[in-house]
């Protein structure tokens, strides 16, 4: 799979397996990018709600997608041990933890609102979100579901058939969009449930094309991993859930210090709600690039580790840092001189609350650029531990830099002191910074524990 070679070619292979992975993470991006984007252009108070809406049902989503993220490197590390009974074991429990997951979610989105009311928000944003959710919820186990079949998908390097899927439910949810929230050829005109609509069906559709192009498929048809998925092997079942769920509470520790931030600038006020939507969807997409770098990471490091092979192991490591390095400087000098014109994409020319929108949106963006280097380390840096296999550890440290530090740092400077939604994502910068250099330590210590 991944022969041994010098630091050279671990450049180009991680090029080769994560640019695939970062163009899958940029896709599923651009989908809640456009859902946005098309939500502003019908109207900002629906555009606020939406970012409500979604920020509620992410914070679920992305704890769910801790068991699909553990099936990544438990795959791989298959592969190199050549266990084809365990690849499939490992999938089809990720495949029944994420529906189990997905069941018991669902009633609380189902009735959002009044949480979003106990959480100080405004009750009439909060029922649109509600109602939007209600629509929303029941794409939760097939988008888990979707991110089971990725990560199986991936550690097999067959991420290209995966990349054309995304392209494709890309350009349904958009055409569906347009159809269901502006009215178009001949439907009702339903607007934020309209979009609500949309991404569940893109959901539904992509998940039925991945698993019949599983099941067809002549090479992947050796691992049936779906061949008796009603049967539970509960060790394995045990393995995917003991990796899987601190996998997701990191992940929910860092969503979540995103996710208080929107509850807290939700207590300034709408267009302040809407700025930090559309700012944070903008760096949610810089995000995507380090993430499939991460994976890549993730993939590589459990091969070969397996395979005990520690100089593949450290190069592949410094290559895909300095990867991402590049890309965070790229993206710092879009967000300084660009960022007017990123942030006008989102809203329609007309709209009366454009200019007070774009004004915060710069400012939220510059911060963006301070913390974007913290954000990138900590994802590479947990990609990198995942793949040694060490997720408890993290999640604690993911915990105590968000929830203990960031949070409250965001409260203290945006609200205490009343510096606003920049003062808000200022709390996030530190909690990030914090979170970052924790891990570093961490990985230093777990790479010469178990190398050498």
């Amino acid at each position: 799979m991944f022969p041994s070679k010098n630091l050279r070619y671990q450049f180009k292979s991680t090029l080769s397996l994560g640019l695939p992975l970062i163009a899958m993470s940029l896709t599923q991006s651009v989908i809640h990018l456009i859902d946005t984007v098309m939500i502003g252009w019908y109207g900002v108070p629906e555009l606020a709600a939406a970012v409500l809406g979604t920020t509620f049902f992410f914070v679920f989503f992305i704890m769910g997608s801790g068991f699909a993220a553990a099936v990544m490197p438990l795959v791989s590390e298959a592969v190199a041990s050549d266990k084809e009974v365990i690849i499939r074991r490992v999938t089809r429990m990720g495949i029944w933890l994420s529906v189990l997951y997905a069941i018991s979610v669902i009633p609380v989105i189902f009735w959002s609102g009044k949480i979003l009311e106990l959480l100080g928000q405004d009750p009439e944003l909060s029922k649109m979100a509600q109602n939007y959710l209600r629509y929303v919820s029941i794409s939760m186990a097939p988008a888990l579901i979707i991110m089971v079949l990725r990560s199986y998908l991936s550690a097999l390097e067959r991420t290209t058939v995966f990349l054309w899927v995304i392209i494709s439910s890309l350009l349904l949810n958009t055409a569906l969009n347009w159809v269901l929230i502006f009215g178009k050829l001949g439907m009702p005109e339903l607007g934020l449930v309209g979009a609500a609509i949309a991404s569940t069906l893109t959901q539904v559709i992509t998940t039925l094309i991945l698993v019949v192009y599983i099941i067809k498929d002549k090479e992947l048809s050796k691992y049936a991993i779906f061949k008796r998925i009603y049967k539970i092997d509960w060790n394995v079942f045990g393995t995917v859930f003991n990796l899987g769920w601190p996998i997701g509470l990191t992940w929910l520790a860092e969503v979540l210090s995103f996710a208080g931030t929107a509850i807290i600038i939700g207590l300034i006020g709408t267009i302040p709600l809407a700025a930090h939507g559309i700012a944070l969807q903008i760096v949610s997409i810089s995000f995507m690039f380090h993430l499939g770098l991460s994976q890549a990471c993730t993939v590589k490091i459990s091969y070969y580790f397996e395979k005990k092979d520690v100089d593949s192991l450290g190069n592949g490591m410094i290559a895909a840092s300095v990867l991402s390095l590049i890309l965070v400087l790229l993206a710092v000098i879009l967000f300084l001189f660009l960022p007017e014109k990123i942030l006008g994409a989102f809203l329609a020319p007309d709209d009366p609350s454009r200019g007070s929108i774009i004004d915060l949106g710069i400012t939220l963006l510059v911060m963006a650029a301070i913390f974007q280097v913290f954000d990138a380390g900590q994802v590479m840096i947990l990609g990198s531990l995942r793949g040694f296999k060490d997720t408890k550890v993290p999640m604690l440290m993911a915990a105590f830099g968000y929830w203990a530090v960031g949070l409250p740092s965001s409260y203290y400077l945006g609200i205490y002191l009343g510096y606003g939604a920049p003062g808000v994502w200022g709390g996030l910068a530190v909690g990030l910074a914090l979170v970052c250099c924790l891990l570093g330590l961490r990985l230093k210590f777990i790479y010469k524990l178990l190398t050498f």
